[in-house]
């Protein structure tokens, strides 16, 4: 028979039992009585500052956890009369502490807020502001902070910072808005993260993933003293954001004073520099072939100036090193610098900054924009030991990238190639009757036939030492426009050599046959030549010859004429006319009869096939006369 006292044992456990199960189910009845929205809603409005509107009574459930959900939640800035809310989410779930519940009291430590939307106001500028809250916990706890930083900036006294509890925000499913008197644009949506901070001096992280510009962001924050930021003072940090077009980080410290200043590692990843910058939306030159940048360098600054140190980039995987300026005092940014790399595609750098070249017929006709320079200030100096542009490659290349107010422009000031020097540049400049458009090259002591092979110059290339001079400029609309309407000059100078796709003899036979003949029937030899000439002057797009002329021992071969660019056909007229030869005695000097007779003829067709047709048939002579 059971003993008195294991009786009571068994009676006492099953009261406690029975006490915890009553308990338990009284918690709702309780909560639901005790933790009135009006509760609640108070509470989260000491904590945040704001007015904090619920609609609908709060649902209380106690498993898995103890919480409060409630619907329709707005908050609201205190001063705004109108009551635009600040922030409003479909349902926030916050998590209670079930002793305080009992005893009718609101303590919570995290919070969800399901498919919220933050306003900000849209800024004259452009810019947004972020809302700020009058008075609650949070915002006496960072005044508290703001003043321990204010007593002493150098080294601040971190015991005195509030240990206040926070917990952690969650958000789902949220979006964040700009308003302004046009109404309201969507800056990031489907944003979902949280942020913890479980004592306001403690370690605080944030992880949030959105969409903005269409693309998938991942962004982390993370400090040791988050409240120390809030409070205009200076913290370490480290961040990172995640995109397809563009990968960031940065660890190192920021100072959120008056005079904002940061100091650390940066670094920036992109597959496509084009791309990154369509996505970020400051405005690029359409069809422009850039490819990847990566930029890893110690950066140092405010917010008016930032200065980027033993800066490692590598454009299009071609690695350099520079150190660049980036100022933002003005109306649009400045950025500045010099850039130094072993190997560098010119036309891959110069795309971002200057409208370079089609690379095909149909992107000739497409508008260049130059509105890039309305956006930044550029001035780059950059060298590279070896370099290419297109097909040419070079080597010792010094050049600069200018943008600024209209002007975009890209100049090779030295280089060595086709084993000489060459200067370059393009330039596009928005004047009010529009955009007009440079282009110039001098080519010095080059080799004749590395250069006509650059050039894709299939006929009539002169071999040996030279000189070229080409100077272009017209509106610049379009690319075509530009050939189109050009204005401008071409020289060229070459000293003794050949002419390479010209045998004369076998031109002369033709001609004296009196037929039309395609100059690839002649092309087969090289042609000696003491020297070589061309002057021409390009007017509306038509180059007129006003010197051609190739020298050989005995003869002397010139052309006149039109080339025009529209339609690539070819109007010139020329002659093969012996030089005179002088016999010299001991006391005259006699001229001796040309050794070649004259041949006049006409070039048709156009630049890929020229054709011949003689205007006067020779008359051919032994060199006895008979």
């Amino acid at each position: 028979m059971p003993s008195p006292l294991f009786r009571r044992s068994i009676w006492a456990i099953t009261g406690l039992i029975v006490l915890i199960a009553a308990t338990v189910a009284a918690v709702p009845f309780i909560a639901s009585t005790q933790i009135v929205k009006d509760r609640i809603a108070f509470e989260m409005s000491a904590w945040s500052g704001f007015r904090v509107s619920i609609e609908g009574t709060p649902d209380i459930e106690i498993w898995p956890v103890f919480r409060a959900t409630l619907t329709d939640v707005t908050l609201t800035d205190w001063d705004d009369e109108q009551g635009s809310p600040v922030i409003e989410a479909e349902r926030v779930e916050i998590e209670l502490s079930a002793l305080s519940a009992l005893s009718g009291n609101v303590d919570f430590s995290d919070a969800h807020f399901i498919r919220p939307t933050l306003r900000l106001k849209r800024l004259a500028d452009g810019g947004v502001e972020m809302p700020h809250s009058t008075g609650g916990r949070l915002s006496r706890a960072i005044e508290r902070a703001r003043a321990t930083v204010a007593s002493n900036p150098v080294e601040p006294d971190l015991s005195a910072l509030p240990d206040d509890e926070f917990g952690a925000v969650e958000f789902i499913d949220g979006r964040v808005v700009a308003v302004s008197d046009e109404g309201e644009d969507e800056i990031l949506t489907d944003l979902t993260g949280k942020a913890s901070l479980p004592a306001l001096n403690k370690a605080g992280k944030l992880t949030a993933t959105g969409v903005w510009h269409g693309e998938q962001v991942a962004l982390e924050l993370s400090s040791p003293r988050p409240l120390m930021l809030f409070a205009g003072g200076e913290a370490p940090i480290v961040a990172s954001l995640k995109s397809a077009p563009v990968e960031a980080s940065f660890d190192g410290t920021i100072d959120m004073g008056p005079d904002a200043h940061v100091d650390g590692q940066a670094k920036i990843v992109s597959p496509s520099f084009r791309r990154m910058l369509e996505w970020s939306r400051p405005g690029i030159l359409p069809g422009s072939p850039v490819g990847s940048i990566s930029l890893a360098s110690k950066i140092t600054g405010d917010l008016s100036r930032l200065k980027i140190e033993n800066a490692q980039v590598t454009l299009d995987g071609n690695p350099g090193m520079g150190i660049l300026d980036m100022s933002f005092d003005g109306p649009v940014p400045s950025v500045s610098g010099t850039l130094a790399f072993d190997t560098l595609d010119l036309m891959t750098f110069a795309s971002s900054f200057a409208p370079m070249a089609p690379v095909n017929g149909a992107a000739s006709k497409v508008e260049i924009d130059t509105s890039f320079s309305d956006r930044i200030n550029l001035d780059l100096r950059l060298s590279a030991t070896k370099a290419t542009a297109g097909s040419i490659a070079l080597a010792e290349v010094a050049a600069t990238a200018q943008v600024k107010g209209g002007l975009a422009a890209f100049d090779i000031s030295d280089a060595e190639a086709f084993g000489g020097n060459v200067q370059a540049s393009i330039r596009f400049d928005r004047k009010p009757g529009g955009t007009q458009a440079e282009m110039r090259l001098l080519a010095s002591d080059i080799d004749g036939g590395a250069f006509g092979t650059a050039a894709g110059m299939s006929h009539i290339v002169p071999i040996g030492r030279g000189t070229v001079s080409v100077i272009l400029q017209g509106p610049g609309l379009n690319w075509n426009t530009l050939l189109e309407n050009a204005n401008g000059s071409v020289a060229a100078t070459f000293g003794v050599g050949a002419i390479v796709g010209l045998d004369l003899p076998a031109f002369l036979k033709r001609t004296a046959d009196r037929g039309f003949f395609s100059l690839d029937e002649v092309s087969g030899g090289t042609l000696p030549v003491d020297g070589v000439e061309l002057k021409a002057t390009i007017s509306n797009g038509v180059a007129k010859i006003d010197k051609a002329e190739a020298r050989t021992p005995t003869s002397r071969i010139w052309l006149t004429g039109i080339v025009p660019y529209v339609g690539r056909g070819l109007a010139l007229s020329g002659a093969v006319e012996a030089k005179e030869i002088t016999a010299s005695t001991s006391t005259t000097t006699a001229p001796v009869a040309p050794a070649v007779p004259p041949t006049a003829f006409f070039v048709g067709g156009s630049w890929s096939a020229p054709f011949i047709s003689p205007l006067v048939a020779p008359v051919i002579s032994s060199p006895t006369g008979d």
